[in-house]
């Protein structure tokens, strides 16, 4: 097992998942003190969790436990202690313990890989997209749009790798914040199909919800 290391982290109102990008604008003191400690690593990268009550800015907020290693593509200096960054998600990480925030917040992190539990076919998978499908479909039908033939496509490594295909499928259902962290926090490949799959119900039940009040 893996030793858990320091990271510096960034708290965040939203639940990232592995394989997004993530654009940030850096003004605040430290976190431009976070970006100029990152670049100076061989690998510019720090942790992203959700605040799941409170806000960040002025303390008092509480962090998730769960996120990802988010790792610095580009940036740009605008000077006056600016930054500008995409970063892109990769693997997810685990806090095992909340370091002092001296200046930014820091915690000691540990890699979470999917943990062993009963496989995911490509089928189970098929099944996923289809529901996503659905829910693209009635809304389309509802605006007397097109839905597009490509609309879930992903690159070739993604499908062939279940795990990454689950997370490029649920970054695109709308679903809230706290669907996306629990996504983020099945422990198995097996349970964030089901924990994604309740979400999907979840977004289309409102959908439907909403779109018979607009008949009305």
């Amino acid at each position: 097992m893996t030793s858990p290391v320091p990271q510096p982290m960034f708290p965040l109102q939203s639940a990232l998942l592995p394989g997004e990008v993530l654009p940030l604008r850096i003004f605040e003191p430290r976190y431009a003190q976070l970006v100029q400690d990152c670049l100076a690593m061989t690998e510019p990268a720090f942790g992203v969790v959700l605040i799941t009550r409170g806000r960040e800015v002025g303390g008092g907020d509480v962090r998730g436990d769960v996120g990802v290693l988010a790792h610095i593509a580009e940036y740009a200096e605008l000077g006056m202690g600016l930054y500008q960054l995409q970063a892109l998600s990769g693997e997810r990480i685990r806090v095992s313990e909340w370091l002092p925030d001296e200046p930014y917040p820091r915690a000691a992190v540990e890699p979470w890989p999917d943990e062993p539990g009963p496989p995911v076919t490509h089928e189970r998978i098929g099944e996923v997209v289809d529901r996503i499908l659905a829910l693209y479909q009635m809304v389309a039908t509802a605006r007397g749009a097109t839905l597009r033939a490509d609309a879930l496509a992903v690159e070739p490594e993604v499908a062939d790798d279940p795990s990454r295909h689950l997370y490029a499928l649920a970054a695109r259902v709308p679903m809230g914040q706290a669907d996306r962290y629990a996504v983020l926090c099945a422990p198995t490949l097996a349970e964030r199909v089901d924990v994604l799959t309740d979400a999907i119900e979840t977004v289309s039940a409102m959908v439907e919800f909403q779109l018979a009040a607009e008949e009305d």
